[in-house]
């Protein structure tokens, strides 16, 4: 078993905060904090980033297996974003006797655009692949930026994430890649729609990444969703909006269903 960096804070009921491509949970810090008034919330490193140990194999199976087994609550709010949503809804999927919820922040379960499905194309996936390669830096820069074009506050929210992002190692070379995989290949829409546990879904209307008809492509996949759409914001709501990503967690989190 690989040992994945994690920190817990607060106390309440249990919610396990999953990061996106290329990043680490230091990402989640002052939301942490902030969500820790109300509950126990664990803040981990995927495989091959951050303070945790590599996989073999990073693939989405195998990374969900390691973060059951490093989370030693039997059940939790799963809260993924980005990549970690997919992640997040594999976990629901493969362990379900391990979720009570899920929160999918900014994630779309099928993460590429199809003639029949809204997402990012697949080419600049595939470029951000190539340029991982020979660049891996700018690369990440490249994407940071993407996640917080359009904002007003735009260059101040890009100072902050380089600031975290530089906090810690660059993530594993294959792990970056196996996540770009995950991205370019996994399909989750019909484990989203199977789902039995209460599910919470936060987008933003000037997300590059997850492009806002995927508001309704999830509705009318699963209608049982909740679906909350953030007017101004991208791909990093809990930071650019944290105010109100928290008061919904915590309304979602509070419902009777939980």
């Amino acid at each position: 078993m690989i040992k994945l960096h994690q920190q817990t804070f607060g106390t309440g009921k249990s919610i396990v905060l999953v990061h996106g491509w290329a990043m680490h949970s230091g990402i989640w810090h002052d939301f942490a904090m902030q969500l820790a008034q109300y509950y126990q919330v664990t803040c981990i490193d995927l495989p091959g980033h951050g303070h945790s140990d590599n996989l073999d194999n990073f693939t989405l199976e195998q990374v969900a297996d390691a973060l059951v087994d490093a989370v030693a609550d039997e059940q939790s709010c799963w809260l993924g974003w980005s990549l970690g949503a997919n992640v997040v809804v594999d976990i629901a999927r493969r362990y379900p006797e391990r979720v009570n919820s899920l929160v999918l922040l900014a994630g779309n379960p099928h993460f590429t655009c199809t003639e029949q499905w809204p997402g990012m194309k697949v080419d600049l996936l595939e470029a951000f692949a190539e340029q991982l390669a020979l660049d891996a830096p700018a690369t990440l820069l490249r994407f940071l930026s993407l996640q917080v074009a359009q904002l007003p506050d735009y260059k101040v929210l890009l100072k902050n994430l380089k600031a975290v992002i530089m906090a810690r190692a660059i993530p594993n070379i294959d792990a970056l890649q196996g996540g770009l995989a995950i991205l370019k290949y996994a399909d989750l829409r019909s484990a989203l729609a199977e789902a039995q546990m209460p599910i919470l879904v936060l987008l933003g209307t000037r997300d590059i990444l997850v492009p806002i008809a995927v508001a309704e492509a999830i509705k009318a996949l699963a209608p049982a969703i909740q679906m909350v759409v953030i007017d101004k914001a991208g791909h990093v709501p809990f930071l650019s909006h944290p105010q109100i990503v928290l008061e919904t967690i915590t309304n979602f989190m509070d419902a009777p269903c939980h």
